[in-house]
C-alpha cells in the first residue's frame, strides 16, 4: 500500500546542530528535506538553548512548512535537576520562554549546569506550552529515582497551572527504561486525565548517521566508543516517516490525534526586523537630531582651532572653515535623513569616555575614517578632506544600509569600555555568540580520540590536513589533495573508519564561544527581543545573545565592533616607558613628515612595525623609498593579491622611470597623487563623478557594481556611465574605453578610509622605532610575550641594532622585557612553562630581599607554589642560573630535589620550626647531582626548547669547520648580491608552516636562523615530500638556492631551494677523498703523524718544495675525520674535500 502524501505526523522534537555534541541535524539540511518532503510542520526542540529560533523559523518558513519553536530548559524540582520542553504558541508565549532561556543562564552559579527552579514554570505561562519530556528529562530521572510522588505532585501542578497545554510525552525508541516509562505514564495520564502526544526524539536526518551521531555523544561526554558504561542510545532517533510514526503509535490513537492538532494550537513564528535604535534624547527633550548638530558644529569649531588656529570670531571669514562646514552640513542632512543621529552618537558617547579615561583608541578602521562628522565626534582621528575621503563610501542614501564603525581599543583596557556600557545601558546591552565547529583538523582529532586510537597516531593524521585560515579546506578537498592521506584510508581500515565519521559530523556545531569584539545595544531589555546566553566560567562582564551575529542582526539588534588592538597596546606602554625619561612625549603630536622616520622605513629594517613587516613588506619598502604619509597609504592598500601587482608601475612612476597614465586629462588631479595607478575604491567614485557627473551615491553604487562583478548590473551602470560622459563632451568610444580600464582596478580597489587610518598606526611605530628603539622593542616583546617565534625576530633586531642584552638570568631579569636605556633584559615570563605571576613573584622577592646567592638560598626564599617542575625545568634549560650553577644537566637532574627541600622548608616555616642542620644559605645545596654538564649541541636544544630560539650561542657553530667545502654564505649576502645566482647556505629550522596552493599542491614555510638573520623560504611540493625527515623543527640543514630575477629593474626576486640536506648528516658522512695542498716538507711530516691509521679515505697530496712540484697519491687510504680535518687545517693546511 502506498504511503499518503499528507502529513498526518509533526516531528515537534528536532534538535539541530545548535544542541552542542548532541544534535546533528543542520538547519539548511532540514530545510531542503522540508521543502522535498513537503512537510507540514516541525518543530524545533534544542537542549538549554533557543540559539536557532530565528534561523530556523525564517529558512523552514521559506521551504513552506509551519515552523514551531520550542526549548528543551534544566528545571530544579526538589532535589533533582532534569529538562522539560516548552512551546511557543503565540507571541506572548515566545518571550516567556526566551525570558526563562535567558534567566537559566544569568541567574545560574558555576558549579551547576543552567537551570531553574521549577516553580518559575507556573508563573505568567500564558501562550506556553509543556510537555513531560523523555527517560532521561526531569520526570524520567524522578521515575528512575523511585520518586513517583514527587511525580504526581508535579504532574498536579502542572495539570493546575497548563490545562491542557500541558501534554504527557509517549516515545518508542527501543532505548533503555523506556518501556517501563512509558507504562507509567500512560497509567498517570488516564489516571489524572492529562492529554498523550505521541513524539520522536530527532537527532539526526537518517538512520545511516547513527554510528557518527554515537561518536558525537562520545565527544560531548568525553567517553570512548568502545566504553561499556557510558550513555548510548538505540538507532530510532531519525526523521522518520509518517507510515512508520502511525505503524509505531497505531494502539495509541489519542497521542497520534494530539501531536497531528498541535500545531493548530501554534500562530507565532519570529520574524525579521528593521534596524532598532536607541533613541538618543537630553534631559532638557532635544531629540538626537539636534544634539548631533550642536556636538558636531562644537567639535568642528575645536579642530579649527587645533589645526588651522582659527578663532571662533574669525571662522565665518575663513576658506578652510567654510570649506569644512559645507562638507559637514551635507553630511548631516544624510544621517538625519537615514534616521542614524542615535548611532553616530552612541559610538560617540563611548569613545570620548575612552579617551578621557586614558584607555587609547585607534584613529579609525573601514570606511567610517571617511566621515568628517565622525573626526569631528572624535569616532576617528582621520581628517576625510585632508585624505581626499568620501563619506558616501560609509553612508549611501541611494544604498540603504546600516552604518558599521569598526573601532580599536587597546586590548588591556577594553573591558573598561565594557564596563561603562554596562553602567549606561544595564540590561540592554550585551555581546553576540560565536559558535566553534567541527572543521576537518578539529573533527579528525575528535573521532580519532573517542574511538580510542593512539594519539600520536592521530596527530600525524591531523598534520596532513593543512591550516591555511586565508583559503580553508573542508574534509572532503583535503583527502583529495593529500596523497599520503588516501593511502592511509585504503590501507588501515581504522582510518578509513575515523574519514568516514569524520566526513558526517564536519561542519557541526562543538562549543559555543563569544565574540569578544561584537556587542549590540538595543532601545529595551535585550530579553524582549533576543534568548541571552553567559558562561558563569568565563570572565566577561557582558552576558551574550543567543543568536549568532546574522541572527542577531536579523532581530533588528545593532552590533557596535570593538576590536582590540594589541598595536595599540604596545605604543601605550612604550610611551609610558618613555615617559620616565621624556615627561612631554605624546604620540599624537608627532611629525608626520619626519625624514629620518622615513629613511628606517626605506631600509626595510621594519620587524615589529605594524602592518609593513613581512619580508614582502620589507621588499616593497626598500623598492618603494617612501617619503610622505601617502606612499604608506598606498602600499598597505596594494600590498594585497591582484594590486600587489601594480607596486612595481607605482615605483617607476614615482622615481620617474615611467610617464604616469593618467587615462584622461580630466583625471590627473585625482590621479596625480598615485602616480596614474587607480589604487582606492574612493578613486573610481571620483572618476565617475568627475567624467560622467554622477553624484556620491550614484558612484558608490558603480564601484559596488564592480566590485560584485554582477554581469547585468555591471551593463546598466556602464551605460550610465558612457551617458554621462557623453554628455559632458567626451565621445563615447573614449567613455567606453576609460570604463574597461578602471573596470579591473575596481574589483579589488582597497577602501583608502581604512588604509589611511592604518597607515598613520604604521608611521607611529615607525617613528617610535626610529627614535626610541628599546623601549618600543621592549613593550613589542612583551606585549608578545608567550610568541617564541616573534621573539626570535625581535631578538634579532636587537643583535642588528647592537644593543646589548642579559640574557635569561634569575638575579637581573623581570617578569617582562625592560630596558634601563643602555641595556635589554630579556624577561624571564618569556621562557615556555614559566608562568608571568609565578615569576613575577620571584623578582619580587628578589627585588625587596637581595639576589640569590646559591640555589640554597633561592629555595629558602622562594613559595613553593612558584617553582613547579615544569617553571623549573624551563627556567634550567634557558640558562637563568648560570651565575650561580653553570651546570645546566646537573640542575635539571635534581629538580625533583628542589621540590622536595622548597617544600620542607615552606612547611617548617608555617609550623614555625628551624631547621637546626639547615644549609648556611651561601653553601650549595647537598641534593644536587654530580654529573657532567650537557654537550654543546644537547644544551641548545634544550635551550631551543624553553625559549624557542637560540640566545646562547648557534647550532651553526658546530658545524663551521665544513662552511668551505660547501662554499656556505649567509642568507644576507647571498639575498643582497645581485651578482650571485646561486649559493648553499647553511641555516637552523625554526618553524614549519605547510601549506596548500589554489589548486591543491603542497608547499611549506621555512622559517629559518643562520649566524647573521632569521629568514624565511618557501619550498613547493617536490622538495617537501624529499625532505620532510629533514625538516624537523630545532636541525641544522644546509639548501642549495637559486634567485629567479626579473629581467627589468625594480621588480620582486624570487629564491627558491632546490636542494636540502642535514648538517649532521653530512658531518658524519665518510670523507672519500681529500687533497691536502702543501707549501714545505715540514707540512708533510705533520701530517704523516695525524694520518697515520688505516681506513677509506683516499688521499691526494700536492707539495710545493721551493722550485719542485710533486703530486702523488697514497697507496693505502687512511682514516680521515671532520675533527682530524679541522686539527690539520688549524695547523695552517689546505685540505679540500673532493
Amino acid at each position: 500500500m502506498q504511503e499518503s502524501k499528507i502529513q498526518n505526523f509533526n516531528h515537534l522534537k528536532i534538535h539541530s546542530q545548535f544542541s552542542i555534541c548532541e544534535g546533528a541535524v543542520k538547519i539548511d539540511d532540514l530545510k531542503d528535506f522540508s521543502k522535498e518532503n513537503k512537510i507540514r510542520a516541525i518543530g524545533l526542540c534544542d537542549t538549554g538553548n533557543l540559539c536557532g529560533a530565528l534561523e530556523f523559523a525564517e529558512k523552514l518558513s521559506k521551504s513552506g512548512s509551519q515552523p514551531i519553536i520550542g526549548t528543551q530548559i534544566n528545571f530544579k524540582f526538589n532535589e533533582t535537576i532534569g529538562l522539560l520542553p516548552l512551546y511557543a504558541l503565540n507571541e506572548i508565549g515566545y518571550k516567556r520562554i526566551i525570558e526563562l532561556s535567558s534567566k537559566s543562564f544569568l541567574n545560574n552559579d558555576e558549579l551547576s549546569d543552567p537551570h531553574l527552579d521549577f516553580d518559575q514554570l507556573l508563573d505568567q505561562n500564558d501562550g506556553v506550552a509543556i510537555f513531560s519530556g523523555t527517560f532521561d528529562g526531569l520526570i524520567g530521572q524522578l521515575f528512575n529515582k523511585g520518586k513517583l510522588k514527587e511525580i504526581k505532585e508535579l504532574f498536579l501542578k502542572l495539570k493546575n497551572n497548563y490545562g491542557d497545554r500541558f501534554y504527557i510525552e509517549i516515545q518508542r525508541h527501543n532505548d533503555q527504561n523506556e518501556k517501563d516509562f512509558e507504562k507509567f505514564n500512560l497509567i498517570n495520564s488516564k489516571k489524572l486525565e492529562i492529554p498523550l502526544i505521541a513524539t520522536n526524539e530527532v537527532y539526526y536526518l537518517s538512520k545511516d548517521m547513527h554510528e557518527a551521531h554515537d561518536a558525537l555523544m562520545c565527544i560531548k561526554n568525553k567517553t570512548y566508543v568502545n566504553e561499556k558504561n557510558r550513555i548510548k542510545l538505540s538507532d530510532q532517533h531519525y526523521l522518520k516517516s509518517n507510515a512508520e510514526m502511525a505503524d509505531l503509535f497505531a494502539d495509541l490513537p489519542e497521542a497520534l490525534e494530539n501531536n497531528f492538532n498541535f500545531p493548530y494550537r501554534c500562530n507565532f513564528r519570529p520574524l525579521s526586523s528593521k534596524p532598532i535604535l536607541p533613541n538618543i534624547s537630553s534631559e532638557k527633550g532635544i531629540s538626537a537630531d539636534e544634539i548631533l548638530k550642536i556636538d558636531s558644529i562644537k567639535g568642528l569649531n575645536e579642530k579649527m582651532f587645533k589645526i588651522f588656529h582659527i578663532n571662533d570670531e574669525n571662522l565665518l571669514k575663513d576658506k578652510n572653515y567654510l570649506k569644512y562646514k559645507d562638507r559637514l552640513d551635507h553630511e548631516l542632512e544624510i544621517i538625519i535623513k537615514m534616521n542614524y543621529s542615535s548611532y553616530f552618537l552612541i559610538v560617540s558617547d563611548y569613545i570620548k569616555w575612552a579617551k578621557e579615561n586614558n584607555i587609547p583608541v585607534g584613529p579609525g578602521r573601514g570606511s567610517g575614517a571617511g566621515s568628517l562628522v565622525a573626526w569631528c565626534l572624535s569616532i576617528t582621528d582621520v581628517d576625510p578632506i585632508k585624505f581626499n575621503l568620501i563619506f558616501e563610501r560609509f553612508l549611501n542614501p541611494d544604498r540603504i544600509s546600516m552604518p558599521d564603525f569598526d573601532i580599536d581599543f587597546c586590548e588591556h583596557k577594553r573591558d573598561l569600555v565594557f564596563k561603562y556600557l554596562t553602567k549606561k545601558y544595564e540590561n540592554s546591552v550585551a555581546h553576540i555568540i560565536t559558535f566553534g565547529k567541527l572543521k576537518a583538523r578539529m573533527v579528525i582529532r575528535d573521532v580519532g580520540r573517542v574511538l580510542g586510537l593512539p594519539y600520536g597516531f592521530v596527530d600525524s593524521i591531523s598534520k596532513m590536513i593543512p591550516f591555511d585560515p586565508s583559503r580553508p579546506q573542508n574534509l572532503t578537498e583535503c583527502i583529495a589533495g593529500e596523497p599520503r592521506l588516501q593511502k592511509l584510508i585504503n590501507e588501515d581500515m581504522r582510518v578509513k573508519k575515523l574519514t568516514e565519521l569524520s566526513l558526517k559530523l564536519e561542519g557541526l556545531n562543538r562549543n559555543v564561544a563569544t565574540h569578544a569584539a561584537g556587542v549590540v545595544i538595543a532601545d529595551k531589555k535585550l530579553t524582549e527581543i533576543v534568548p541571552l546566553y553567559k558562561d558563569s566560567t568565563a570572565n566577561l562582564l557582558l552576558p551574550s545573545t543567543q543568536f549568532d551575529m546574522y541572527s542577531a542582526e536579523n532581530a533588528g539588534l545593532i552590533k557596535f565592533d570593538f576590536l582590540g588592538l594589541k598595536t595599540l597596546t604596545v605604543i601605550s606602554n612604550t610611551q609610558q616607558l618613555i615617559k620616565k625619561k621624556n615627561k612631554d612625549f605624546n604620540i599624537q603630536n608627532i611629525s608626520f613628515e619626519d625624514q629620518k622616520v622615513f629613511n628606517l622605513l626605506s631600509s626595510g629594517k621594519t620587524v615589529g612595525l605594524f602592518q609593513i613587516e613581512s619580508a614582502g613588506m620589507r621588499e616593497a619598502l626598500i623598492q618603494m623609498q617612501p617619503n610622505h604619509i601617502e606612499d604608506i597609504i598606498a602600499l598597505v592598500a596594494l600590498y594585497r593579491p591582484g594590486p600587489m601587482s601594480n607596486i612595481p608601475i607605482y615605483n617607476d612612476c614615482k622615481h620617474g622611470k615611467q610617464t604616469p597614465d593618467y587615462l584622461h586629462p580630466l583625471l590627473e588631479d585625482i590621479l596625480k597623487p598615485t602616480y596614474g595607478v587607480i589604487i582606492y575604491q574612493e578613486q573610481v567614485m571620483q572618476i565617475a563623478q568627475k567624467l560622467s557627473g554622477f553624484t556620491a551615491g550614484q558612484a558608490d553604487i558603480l564601484r559596488r557594481a564592480m566590485g560584485k562583478k554582477k554581469r547585468a548590473e555591471l551593463e546598466r551602470q556602464k551605460q550610465s556611465f558612457i551617458a554621462g560622459a557623453v554628455n559632458n563632451g567626451i565621445s563615447k568610444d573614449v567613455a567606453a574605453g576609460i570604463f574597461l580600464k578602471i573596470e579591473p582596478f575596481a574589483e579589488y580597489g582597497f577602501n583608502k578610509s581604512h588604509a589611511a587610518a592604518y597607515a598613520i598606526i604604521s608611521y607611529q611605530t615607525a617613528y617610535l622605532k626610529t627614535y626610541y628603539p628599546k623601549e618600543f622593542i621592549a613593550a613589542s616583546m612583551t606585549m608578545d610575550i608567550s610568541n617564541q617565534n616573534k621573539l626570535s625576530e625581535f631578538y634579532e633586531e636587537l643583535k642588528r641594532l647592537d644593543i646589548k642584552v642579559v640574557r635569561p638570568d634569575i638575579n637581573e631579569c623581570y617578569a617582562d622585557f625592560r630596558t634601563d636605556g643602555k641595556i635589554f633584559f630579556y624577561a624571564l615570563g618569556g621562557i615556555k612553562a614559566v608562568g608571568y605571576e609565578a615569576v613575577s613573584n620571584i623578582v619580587k622577592e628578589r627585588t625587596e630581599n637581595g639576589k640569590f646567592r646559591s640555589i640554597n638560598d633561592f629555595l629558602n626564599r622562594v613559595n613553593p607554589k612558584n617553582i613547579n617542575k615544569l617553571q623549573l625545568e624551563g627556567l634550567v634549560k634557558a640558562g637563568a642560573f648560570d651565575n650561580i650553577n653553570p651546570n645546566r644537566q646537573s640542575l635539571f637532574k635534581s629538580i625533583p630535589n628542589f621540590i622536595i627541600k622548597s617544600k620542607n622548608i615552606f612547611e617548617s616555616k608555617s609550623a614555625n620550626q628551624i631547621d637546626l642542620f639547615g644549609e648556611n644559605e651561601i653553601q650549595e645545596f647537598e641534593g644536587i647531582s654530580k654529573i657532567d654538564d650537557w654537550k654543546f649541541e644537547e644544551r641548545l636544544s634544550k635551550e631551543f626548547e624553553s625559549v624557542g630560539f637560540f640566545i646562547s650561542d648557534h647550532p651553526l657553530n658546530q658545524f663551521k669547520g665544513i662552511f668551505k667545502d660547501y662554499n656556505i654564505q649567509d642568507f644576507l649576502s647571498f639575498s643582497n648580491n645581485n651578482d650571485l645566482i646561486n649559493s648553499n647556505i647553511a641555516a637552523t629550522l625554526l618553524k614549519v608552516q605547510e601549506r596548500k596552493t589554489a589548486k591543491g599542491n603542497n608547499y611549506a614555510v621555512l622559517k629559518l636562523t643562520d649566524l647573521t638573520s632569521v629568514f624565511e623560504l618557501f619550498i613547493f611540493s617536490e622538495v617537501l615530500e624529499k625532505n620532510r625527515e629533514n625538516l624537523k623543527e630545532g636541525s641544522s640543514i644546509i639548501l642549495t638556492l637559486i634567485k629567479s630575477n626579473s629581467a627589468e629593474e625594480n621588480r620582486f626576486k624570487r629564491i627558491n631551494v632546490q636542494k636540502i640536506a642535514s648538517l649532521n648528516d653530512l658531518v658524519n658522512k665518510p670523507i672519500e677523498e681529500v687533497l691536502f695542498d702543501l707549501k714545505s716538507l715540514k707540512q708533510l711530516s705533520e701530517i704523516s703523524k695525524i694520518i697515520s691509521d688505516d681506513g677509506n679515505t683516499t688521499i691526494k697530496i700536492k707539495l710545493c718544495d721551493h722550485e719542485n712540484e710533486f703530486s702523488f697519491t697514497l697507496k693505502n687510504k687512511r682514516n680521515i675525520s671532520r675533527k682530524t680535518l679541522n686539527i690539520i687545517r688549524n695547523k695552517d693546511i689546505s685540505a679540500i674535500i673532493r
